[in-house]
């Protein structure tokens, strides 16, 4: 295109670049990526302790629940979620007498990934519960702690060095997954990349910038779970 600024000018901040529209895609998909990493990981504790110590029907519709989520592919959830669930809501709001709503973008992309991370945080979290010696647990027990305390003081503490290293993968997982929320056209990472690259035609400048900016926050998100785990491991014996 004529008058086009090249490489590296196109992606400089200002009127003439592309600079800000993936920062701000990028802020976008942190942001999504954390609310529903967040929600997934509480939807992963009720689902853990509900498939450990719940009732033979909250067992099952736990195991249905995790079972569907991991068999179909993540794009599919979302494009079934976010328009079947928006139409579903709009009609039991119309039915009930009430004007139909538009559903924000942000919101829906936050529990649409998180629906689907609460599914694998749920059995990465009763991985690590079943991982913690009984001992402990008869002996909380024993000492008459209440089911809350029994969580809060060997519960969570004793998972965590299970636990951190699947939860780990599954932030880098969500952190990916925002890519797929372009499908339902709200302007994220992925989709600010794409629109740059449709404008200027420099798909290999825009996407490989895209693919750093992912790089980057995998990096940074790896060297944190690491912090994370050596200090929640402190105090345990080092394996030879």
């Amino acid at each position: 295109m004529a008058g086009q600024p090249g490489f590296p000018e196109i992606l400089a901040f200002g009127p003439t670049g592309y600079g800000d529209e993936l920062l701000f895609g990028a802020a976008v998909s942190v942001s999504i990526a954390v609310l529903a990493y967040t929600l997934g990981l509480i939807i992963g504790i009720i689902g853990a302790l509900s498939k450990l110590y719940g009732s033979p029907l909250t067992r099952g519709i736990m195991q249905g629940y995790t079972t569907m989520v991991r068999a179909v592919p993540e794009l599919i959830l979302i494009l079934i979620l976010y328009y079947a669930g928006t139409a579903t809501l709009n009609q039991l709001l119309e039915s009930s007498g009430f004007a139909a709503i538009a559903i924000n973008g942000f919101a829906a992309a936050v529990l649409v990934l998180g629906f689907v991370q609460g599914a694998y945080s749920t059995e990465v979290l009763r991985a690590a519960i079943q991982a913690i010696p009984l001992g402990q647990m008869e002996a909380a027990r024993a000492f008459g702690m209440s089911p809350w305390k029994i969580f809060r003081r060997i519960t969570l503490p004793s998972m965590l060095p299970y636990a951190i290293p699947g939860l780990a993968n599954l932030w880098l997982i969500v952190t990916k997954d925002t890519a797929l929320i372009a499908v339902v056209g709200y302007t994220e990472l992925a989709l600010a990349t794409r629109q740059a690259a449709g404008n200027t035609k420099m798909y290999f400048t825009f996407f490989m910038s895209a693919g750093l900016i992912y790089l980057i926050i995998t990096l940074v998100s790896q060297r944190g779970f690491a912090m994370l785990e050596k200090r929640v491991r402190r105090g345990q014996r080092k394996l030879a």
